[in-house]
């Protein structure tokens, strides 16, 4: 059997964003979601996710290009001291110095697993049954911040998480992704055997690979259809960005802007894929991973 979970990232960012999950779900082209816990529009997200029960939402852990939920003076390695000296404490910009400092020693792992914590927590308190959680550019695939959110999810209840890792043949499948970023994607490969030994000794499930990932920005209609066609049996995520663009998506700073709406325009069309793709696939969330799953709290 082809299980396949469309999750979106980055739920509670935007209006846009919002409002592009909800209507994609309501065409049954996606069933899941990542929420971020200190985003703009957080609350409005909470209540579409409560009219939406069938939505999986997860959390989407904030390490890098954000503001922490804990109390900032609990967790100061994980904050960037230039922002700081302006009075609002922030993360590092970019996903580069996090690994930087990271790789230096210079961030306490157990500063990441009490902002996981506190992150999980709110989305929990807000009434959400969390599905599973993920990270911000993928930077649980380092060892140290996988450790650190799994610790977090266990705390809180949460058994799935994302295998972040893209196998060969769906980056094979994206040919006009950036020449770097399939790079990226392919040295990034070899954590892998790590996440599998933990996710095993842990007992968290999830799936046999991420899509997607290697055609971030660049996922239209004919990318969409070539991962499809060769996707084989298993469980699979793909991991999705959209929106639709507005003033408030252009004033964030996240790279990802046009390309969202292009991978909306992308998405509505994967029910008639799915339909047109010869063997089943099954659209599922990260909640139905677990048969028995339990409500999850901290």
């Amino acid at each position: 059997m082809r299980r396949l979970i469309v999750n979106a990232d980055d739920f509670g960012l935007t209006d846009g964003i919002n409002r592009a999950i909800i209507h994609l779900h309501q065409l049954g082209a996606l069933q899941s979601s990542t929420l971020m816990a200190a985003a703009p529009r957080f609350s409005e997200a909470v209540e579409l996710s409560t009219q939406h029960r069938s939505l999986g939402v997860g959390c989407h852990i904030m390490l890098v290009d954000g503001s922490p939920v804990a109390n900032p003076a609990a967790v100061p390695t994980l904050l960037d001291s230039t922002a700081n000296r302006t009075g609002e404490p922030r993360f590092r910009p970019t996903l580069g110095a996090f690994v930087r400092d990271l790789t230096l020693g210079r961030i306490d792992r157990a500063h990441i697993e009490q902002e996981a914590i506190a992150q999980i927590l709110r989305v929990q308190q807000a009434g959400i049954s969390v599905t599973h959680v993920d990270t911000h550019k993928h930077a649980h695939m380092f060892p140290t911040v996988l450790d650190a959110v799994m610790r977090a999810a266990k705390v809180c209840d949460v058994h799935a998480i994302r295998n972040p890792f893209e196998p060969s043949w769906s980056v094979k499948a994206t040919p006009d992704a950036r020449a770097i970023r399939t790079l990226q994607v392919r040295l990034l490969r070899s954590f892998r055997h790590n996440f599998w030994k933990l996710a095993h000794e842990r007992e968290f499930v999830t799936t046999d690979g991420c899509l997607g990932v290697a055609a971030t920005g660049i996922l239209e209609e004919t990318a969409l259809c070539a991962i499809l066609n060769r996707m084989p049996e298993g469980t699979w995520e793909l991991v999705c960005h959209p929106a639709y663009m507005d003033a408030e998506l252009h004033a964030t700073r996240t790279r990802l802007q046009q390309s969202r709406q292009v991978e909306l325009n992308a998405l509505q069309a994967l029910p008639a894929m799915i339909e047109d793709s010869g063997s089943p696939i099954q659209a599922i969330h990260f909640g139905q991973l677990i048969p028995s799953a339990r409500s999850a709290s901290c």
